[in-house]
């Protein structure tokens, strides 16, 4: 019997809304273009499990209806329609006001005083979908793990000290939205753990560079997470603590808001995660890294030192990854992106050429088909 293959996606689809329940009034009104181009594009990639950022939702992820409603109205309907009945609103931090303000100064406020950015709880959440059952019963969440608990964490510092007071930072957690490891079930009977994540973007900061020191070690959380011994302080939100058991299957995927070249974050974080021997090398830096050929239509990118056939993002940057362990063999991967003049570049580009986030997303769906290893 020849090896099973499976195409695991992750996908920032921008479905942010600036207004609770907004989302979910869309997609039950159903004349919005940019979820039925979402649609498409999955019906189109059709990846057996994809991660979705950005997809608003309560916050706590108790109503899924919306989901739901996404994946029968959007996804499951056509010629091309594909089905996921294995589904997850993730719990996150955004949205969520703090007790005090972050920066030290007067009332608590959102967005900025979020324990993760956002304007309501739930704002900028995600979402996984899946093929396979998922095992809740084995999954680990790490939400609430204090930032100022990772040893040698990276924490803001101004030249009077800390940027974060005591007071905050015994309340501040590291995951800006949350880091979640939730085991599939393979139809071969086999586990892969999903690590998901969406770090802080490392943009609206001071000299502090608050978002981008947080960006780092939201990275380093799984970085430590994945090597043996590296993650024995780490707690999750049940109690239980170490890293990932040796010998697991596992992928680490998400909008990492990281590029290795460019950017405005601290690179050193990703250049190690990406090098590290844990991945597979082919798909971190190798020949199987995704790529597309659509980034190269981007117009005044040259200040870029990364290729555009590395491009997952309309700023031409490199941050959405799928990046599985080295246990996983990697078969075939890709970034979806058309140039403009192709059917279907509707989906990523207006008529002027230029990248559209309201068509889809500013983001590209990023694929790799693997199988794992005997």
């Amino acid at each position: 019997m020849s090896p099973l293959k499976i195409r695991i996606a992750t996908f920032n689809v921008a479905l942010d809304r600036p207004r609770p329940g907004q989302l979910a009034a869309e997609l039950a009104a159903g004349n919005h273009r940019q979820p039925h181009h979402v649609g498409r594009i999955l019906q189109h990639i059709r990846p057996d499990v994809v991660l979705l950022n950005e997809f608003d939702h309560d916050g706590e992820g108790r109503d899924d209806s919306h989901l739901r409603l996404f994946c029968e109205d959007y996804l499951a309907r056509g010629e091309r329609g594909i089905e996921y009945p294995y589904r997850y609103l993730v719990p996150t931090n955004t949205g969520l006001l703090a007790p005090l303000a972050l920066n030290g100064q007067g009332s608590p406020a959102l967005p900025g005083d979020g324990l993760g950015f956002g304007a309501f709880h739930g704002q900028y959440g995600f979402a996984v979908l899946s093929r396979f059952p998922l095992l809740f019963e084995q999954m680990r969440s790490f939400r609430r793990f204090r930032w100022r608990d990772m040893p040698g964490a990276r924490l803001p510092m101004t030249e009077g000290g800390s940027y974060y007071g005591a007071e905050v930072l015994e309340v501040l957690p590291l995951s800006s939205k949350n880091h979640l490891d939730l085991p599939v079930s393979l139809p071969d009977g086999r586990v892969l753990h999903l690590l998901s994540c969406h770090p802080a973007p490392p943009i609206d900061e001071g000299p502090e560079r608050r978002n981008s020191c947080r960006n780092h070690d939201e990275l380093r959380l799984w970085h430590d997470y994945i090597r043996p011994g590296r993650g024995d302080y780490l707690v999750d939100d049940a109690g239980g603590r170490g890293g990932l058991d040796a010998g697991s299957d596992f992928v680490i995927l998400g909008d990492l808001n990281a590029d290795p070249l460019d950017g405005d974050g601290f690179r050193d974080g990703i250049q190690a995660l990406l090098a590290d021997p844990a991945l597979n090398h082919s798909v971190a830096l190798g020949r199987l890294r995704p790529s597309s050929r659509g980034g190269f239509a981007l117009k005044g990118m040259s200040v870029r030192r990364g290729s555009p056939r590395y491009w997952t993002h309309s700023q031409g940057l490199r941050l959405d990854y799928v990046l599985p362990g080295c246990s996983v063999q990697a078969l075939a991967s890709g970034v979806y992106w058309l140039p403009p003049g192709q059917a279907g570049a509707e989906l990523f580009w207006n008529k002027r050429g230029w990248p559209a986030r309201r068509a889809s997303s500013d983001h590209r769906l990023v694929w790799v088909d693997m199988t794992l290893r005997v």
